[in-house]
C-alpha cells in the first residue's frame, strides 16, 4: 500500500540539456549538464545517464567544476543557491545561500575562496557580475552575503563572459559594446564598433566572447558571422583586431583549446568549425551535425570537445573532430502539432521530434529510444522557406499501424496533402511506409483515428477534414502476380450539410464513430455507415470529443470553443449534463472510466478527474501550471500503484503527463522529483562491501537469489558472500599486490567449504588438530573423521544437506588450514 502524501506536479524529465554550457571532468570520463532542476551526471563513453544530483529548488543556471579539488562541481540555481557536489558519489557537500537570483556561474584558480556570478537587482534588464566570496565552515548549509561587482550593464548569457589568461582579466559583450575588466590594476577598457544605424547592412552586434587561456587575446562572434580577434586591449588606442569569416549566419558560440592553439565555433548551419592557429586557410569542419549549435565546450585535458544544440542533444567529440558519443533528450520542436502519444508497443511518448520526425521517448530512463524519419527529405535550414509540416499521426491495431499526415501550404490555393501508412515490421523492429495516399482531402485534416476494438476484423482508419468530408479507409489485399501485399484505400465518405468536419472518435468496442461538424455531433453506425442520431446544442464548435469507457461506455463527451463541456446519453440520445468549463486538453485512461479535463483561467491551468457517469469530480486541483496547457495523455503503468484514497486512485493504473506552451513535461506524482527522475536501477540500495564487477553478480546476486529460494525449514545455509572476511579481501585488495593465485585459490575454497557453523563443523577442527599432533596414519585419521560426520548428521537433514567427501579431498581440507593468512593484516 502506497503511503498518502499531498500529490505534486513534478517534471518528469524531457528538460533541455542545452540550456546551458555541458561541463567535462577533469578525467573527460563524464559530463555535467542542467537538466531543469537537476545536474545530469553522463558518461563520455557509454552515454548513460550515471548520477543526477538533485537539490535545487529552481531551475539550474550554470555548473562549473571546482577549480581547486577536480572531483568536485559547483552549481548556481534561481533558487539563489551556490552548491558544492561530489559527483563521483552523488553526494552534497555545501550549500552556500545568496539571496538573489543567480543566472550564470563562473570559476577561476585564484582568489581559491571567491566565485563569480551574474545577478540583476534593480531592473529586469540591467545585469551585474559579481564575486562572491564563500566562506569557510564545517556545517553545510552557509550563507554567503559578500558581493563585489566586477561588471556592470552586461548580458545576461554566461555566452557573452569570459575569462582569459589564467583569470587575470573578464572580458564582457553587449550589443555593440566590448569591456575588459582587468584585476590587478582594477581598471576597465571598453571597445565599440559601428552600429547598425550608422552603418548599412551592418551588423556588428555581439553574440558570445571567449578568452585565450594563455595570451592576452579575445574572440568575439557577431551577428554578420564574423569572428573578431582582439590584441592589445590593455591599451584603449593602440588595440588592433582581426576577422575571420566563414559562418553565413550569427556564430552561436566560440571556445578555444586548452593550449589555445585552436578556436572552435559554430552557429546555425549545424558545422563545427575549428581554425588554427587564428588563421583563415587553416581551418577544418565537422558538417552534419543536425541543429543549430548552440554551446561549445572543451574538456579540462583536451582530448575531447562537446557541443550542445538546439534540438536538445549534445555530442561528444574527439579531438580529430569525429563524433564519439551523443547525449539526445526530448526534443523540443518549435510547435507539437501531433501531440502526446503512447506506442502500444514500447510505452514511449510519441510526438514531434526534429522536423519532419516523429521521436520515440522513453519516460522511465528520460531517453530518446529513436527517431521515424517521416517526410523522408533532406531539411533544409532557412527561415524563409516554406517547410513540410508533419501535423497529425495515430496508433492503431495495438501499435501494428501508424498513420502520419504531413501538409505543406505556400499560398491558400496551394496545399500539399500526403498521408501515409506505416506498418510494423517483427524483422527490422521498426514501422515500413505501406501506403502513401496524395491529397487523401481537399482541405486541411482535422482529426485522424483508428478503430482499436479488440474483436475488430479489419483494420479502419477515420480521417476528418475541413473539406466537409470524413473518410473511412480500409486495409484489402493488393496482392498481385510477383508478390502477396496489403494497402489501404477508401471504403466510405460522409458529410453532414456541407459543415467543417473538426473531430472523430471510435466507441471502445468499435460499433460507433463519433465525428463532429462544428457544433454538431453526428453518430454513425461502424457496420453500415449509417447515420444513427445527432447531438446539437448550440454551445459553440466542437473542440474535444471522446467515449466513455468501461461502465461509462454509454456516454459521450464533447468540449466547445465557447467553455461548455457537455456529456450525452446514447442510450436515451439526450443530454446527461453539462458543466461551464474552458476545457483545453480533454484524455480519457484506457484502463479505467475516467477522464482528464484540463481548463485555462486567467490564473494558471486547473485539472479536474472525473467519470462520465456523474458530474461531480473525483479530483481538482488547481493551478497545475502557470502557463497554457496545450496536450495530455495516460500512459498505462507497468506495475499498478495501490492508492486507497479516493482522491489518488485515478493514479492506480495510469499516470497522466502533459505538455506545456514552453515544452515542459510534467506529470503527477506523491513520490518527491528526486524519487520520480532517477531511474528505478539508481533507486536500489547498492550492496556496499562488494563493488558491482562481474565477479560480484556472480558471487553476490546468484548467491542471494538461491538464498531467497531456499526453503525456511533448512538447518544449513551458505552464508552471504558479503560476510566471508576471505573473499571481502580478496575483491578490496588492489591486483598489483595480490599474492600467487595458489594462494588465493585455498583461501577461496577454503571460506566457501569451511564456514558451516554446526556443532559437527566446530568438532571436527579439534579432533583434527589432536590427530595431527599425534602424526598418526592417514588411513585411521580419513577413518575416524568419516565416522565423526557420520555421526553428527542429523536424518532429518537429508541426504543432499552435507556431501561426503572423499579421502582425497580430506587429505587437501588438512592442506588448507596450514596456509599462512597473516599477510592479509598488512594490506
Amino acid at each position: 500500500m502506497v503511503e498518502e502524501e499531498s500529490l505534486r506536479v513534478v517534471r518528469c524529465g524531457g528538460s533541455e540539456l542545452n540550456f546551458r554550457r555541458a561541463v567535462f571532468s577533469a578525467d573527460s570520463k563524464y559530463i555535467f549538464c542542467v537538466s531543469g532542476d537537476f545536474v545530469k551526471v553522463y558518461s563520455t563513453a557509454t552515454e548513460e545517464c550515471v548520477h543526477i544530483l538533485h537539490g535545487h529548488r529552481n531551475l539550474v543556471t550554470g555548473i562549473q567544476l571546482n577549480p581547486n579539488n577536480h572531483l568536485q562541481l559547483y552549481s548556481c540555481s534561481f533558487d539563489g543557491t551556490i552548491k558544492l557536489w561530489d559527483y563521483v558519489d552523488g553526494i552534497l557537500i555545501k550549500t552556500f545561500t545568496v539571496g538573489c537570483k543567480l543566472h550564470a556561474l563562473f570559476t577561476v584558480s585564484r582568489p581559491e575562496d571567491s566565485v563569480f556570478v551574474i545577478i540583476n537587482k534593480e531592473k529586469p534588464d540591467i545585469f551585474q557580475l559579481v564575486s562572491v566570496k564563500l566562506p569557510k565552515s564545517s556545517s553545510q548549509e552557509l550563507e554567503a552575503k559578500e558581493l563585489s561587482i566586477v561588471l556592470d550593464y552586461i548580458n545576461q548569457s554566461p555566452k557573452c563572459i569570459a575569462f582569459g589568461n589564467e583569470g587575470e582579466y573578464v572580458a564582457a559583450v553587449r550589443d555593440f559594446y566590448l569591456s575588459v575588466y582587468f584585476f590587478k590594476k582594477k581598471t576597465t577598457s571598453r571597445f565599440t564598433l559601428s552600429s547598425s544605424r550608422n552603418k548599412k547592412h551592418s551588423k556588428n552586434n555581439f553574440t558570445c566572447v571567449a578568452c585565450h587561456p594563455k595570451e592576452d587575446c579575445i574572440a568575439s562572434g557577431h551577428m554578420d558571422g564574423k569572428i573578431r580577434l582582439w590584441r592589445n586591449f590593455n591599451d584603449d588606442k593602440k588595440y588592433t583586431y582581426t576577422c575571420l569569416h566563414w559562418h553565413h549566419d550569427m556564430v552561436m558560440d566560440l571556445a578555444f583549446s586548452v593550449t589555445g592553439n585552436s578556436l572552435l565555433s559554430g552557429g546555425r548551419e549545424s558545422v563545427l568549425v575549428e581554425w588554427r592557429d587564428a588563421a583563415e586557410k587553416n581551418k577544418e569542419f565537422l558538417p552534419r551535425l543536425g541543429a543549430t549549435i548552440e554551446h561549445i565546450s572543451v574538456s579540462p585535458a583536451g582530448d575531447l570537445f562537446c557541443t550542445s544544440h538546439s534540438d536538445n542533444k549534445i555530442i561528444v567529440i574527439q579531438r580529430n573532430l569525429e563524433a564519439s558519443a551523443v547525449i539526445q533528450g526530448l526534443v523540443k520542436d518549435r510547435s507539437i502539432f501531433t501531440g502526446l502519444m503512447v506506442d502500444p508497443r514500447t510505452k514511449a511518448l510519441v510526438l514531434n521530434g526534429k522536423p519532419g520526425h516523429l521521436q520515440f521517448y522513453s519516460l522511465q530512463s528520460d531517453k530518446q529510444l529513436y527517431n521515424l524519419d517521416i517526410i523522408q527529405q533532406e531539411y533544409i535550414n532557412d527561415y524563409g522557406l516554406i517547410q513540410i509540416e508533419l501535423t497529425k499521426a495515430a496508433f492503431g491495431c495495438f501499435g501494428n499501424w501508424l498513420a502520419t499526415v504531413e501538409q505543406r501550404q505556400e499560398k491558400e490555393a496551394e496545399l500539399e496533402l500526403q498521408m501515409k501508412l506505416w506498418l510494423f515490421s517483427k524483422k527490422t523492429q521498426g514501422f515500413i511506409l505501406n501506403t502513401k495516399i496524395n491529397m487523401p482531402h481537399e482541405d486541411h485534416i482535422t482529426a485522424l483515428c483508428f478503430c482499436n476494438a479488440e474483436k475488430s476484423e479489419q483494420p479502419t482508419l477515420v480521417t476528418a477534414s475541413k473539406d466537409g468530408h470524413f473518410k473511412v479507409w480500409i486495409l484489402t489485399d493488393d496482392s498481385d502476380i510477383y508478390k502477396k501485399a496489403v494497402g489501404w484505400t477508401c471504403d466510405f465518405v460522409g458529410s453532414y450539410h456541407k459543415y467543417q468536419a473538426t473531430n472523430c472518435c471510435f466507441s471502445e468496442d468499435g460499433s460507433l464513430l463519433a465525428v463532429s461538424f462544428e457544433e454538431i455531433v453526428t453518430i454513425w453506425d461502424s457496420a453500415t455507415w449509417e447515420l444513427r442520431c445527432t447531438f446539437c446544442q448550440r454551445a459553440g464548435k466542437i473542440r474535444h470529443l471522446c467515449f466513455g469507457r468501461l461502465t461509462c461506455s454509454k456516454y459521450l463527451l464533447g468540449a466547445t470553443e465557447n467553455g461548455i463541456l457537455c456529456c450525452w446519453n446514447l442510450l436515451s440520445c439526450a443530454l446527461e449534463w453539462s458543466a461551464k468549463l474552458n476545457v483545453r486538453v480533454m484524455e480519457p485512461d484506457p484502463n479505467s472510466e475516467n477522464i482528464a479535463a484540463v481548463s485555462q483561467s486567467s490564473v494558471g491551468s486547473d485539472l479536474f478527474i472525473f467519470k462520465p457517469s456523474e458530474p461531480r469530480p473525483l479530483y481538482i486541483q488547481k493551478n497545475i501550471s502557470r502557463e497554457e496547457v496545450q496536450w495530455g495523455v495516460f500512459v498505462p503503468r507497468d506495475v499498478p500503484e495501490s492508492f486507497t484514497s479516493e482522491a489518488y486512485q485515478w493514479l492506480n493504473r495510469s499516470q497522466f503527463y502533459f505538455l506545456t506552451k514552453s515544452q515542459s513535461l510534467l506529470t503527477f506524482s506523491t513520490k518527491s522529483p528526486e524519487e520520480k527522475l532517477t531511474p528505478t536501477s539508481k533507486q536500489l540500495l547498492a550492496e556496499e562491501s562488494l563493488p558491482t564487477t562481474p565477479f560480484y553478480f556472480i558471487l553476490g546476486k546468484h548467491r542471494q537469489q538461491f538464498l531467497n529460494e531456499t526453503s525456511k525449514n533448512e538447518l544449513v545455509q551458505l552464508p552471504l558472500t558479503e560476510n566471508i572476511p576471505a573473499i571481502n579481501e580478496l575483491l578490496h585488495t588492489p591486483a598489483h599486490v595480490l599474492p600467487p593465485a595458489s594462494f588465493l585459490c585455498s583461501m577461496f575454497v577454503n571460506s566457501l567449504l569451511l564456514s558451516r557453523e554446526t556443532e559437527s563443523a566446530k568438532e571436527i577442527p579439534e579432533d583434527i588438530d589432536m590427530e595431527e599432533e599425534k602424526e598418526s596414519d592417514d588411513s585411521d585419521e580419513e577413518n575416524d573423521f568419516s565416522e565423526k560426520v557420520q555421526d553428527t548428521n542429523d536424518p532429518d537433514l537429508g541426504e543432499d544437506i552435507i556431501h561426503q567427501l572423499s579421502k582425497a579431498e580430506e587429505k587437501e581440507l588438512r592442506k588448507f588450514r596450514k596456509v599462512d593468512y597473516s599477510w592479509m593484516a598488512s594490506l
